[in-house]
Parts: structure tokens; sequence; C-alpha cells
């Protein structure tokens, strides 16, 4: 069941990856309350890919409390960028913009190294099972 919701969270990633790739021009499309439709798909991505690691660990592991952190991180991407900014546009004046960066790309790696580490580890733990079966 949870390579089940950790598979459907990835695949709702993608799906607002998507735009972002492609750069469709609706991206910053206000929408109500004013935040951009681009910084609200960024959101899910990260808190999307996060809750994939979080769904695929098994609970009481140090890899669930990593996960749970990363997703932690994610969820206050969008709040901790909106204070940095001051604006809900995520324009940046000055030094704010840089440890906007920083705080971004430390967030993005964390989310992804720990659904690697969660991947990887959901592997090992599915070779083992074959190999207990086949014998």
């Amino acid at each position: 069941m949870s390579r089940i919701v950790a598979a459907a969270l990835l695949l709702a990633a993608a799906a607002c990856a998507l735009p972002m790739v492609t750069g469709v021009a609706h991206l910053e499309t206000p929408l109500p309350g004013g935040l951009p439709l681009g910084n609200l798909l960024t959101a899910l991505v990260l808190c999307a890919t996060a809750g994939a690691a979080v769904a695929l660990v098994p609970p009481h592991t140090r890899l669930r409390t990593a996960a749970k952190l990363s997703l932690l991180a994610a969820v206050a991407w969008l709040p901790l960028s909106i204070a940095l900014a001051g604006n809900l546009a995520l324009n940046f004046t000055g030094g704010r913009g840089t440890a906007w960066l920083v705080l971004s790309l430390a967030i993005v790696v964390v989310v992804l190294v720990t659904l690697a580490w969660a991947l990887l580890a959901n592997f090992a733990a599915a070779l083992r099972e074959l190999r207990l079966r086949n014998r």
C-alpha cells in the first residue's frame, strides 16, 4: 500500500513540475489571495516528493525520522520564502535573495537525498524479501 501512495505522490509531483519545466505562461497567474501559481506548484512538488519518501519507509526508523524532517522542511519552504521576500511573488532585494537561494537549494537537496535514500532502502528490503522467498 505504501508503495502505491509513494507512486501516486511522485506522479503528482511530476504533474506539478511539468508546467515549470515546459515554461507555461500561466505560472505567474495570481491565485485568489495573490500567490502566483508557479510558487504553489513548487511547494506542491517539494511536499509531494518528501511525502513519497515518508510513505516508502517503515515507521520507527532513522530513515523515517529523516523523511519526516524533510517533509517538514518542504512544508516550511513557502512560508519561509514569503517571510524572506516580504511578498507573495517572491521578489527579493539585497542579501535576502541569496539567503533564499541557499535555503531553497538546501531544502531541495535534503528532499531529493531523502527520497533517494528511501528508494534504495525500499529496493534493498524488496531484494531481501525475494531472497528469503527463494530459499
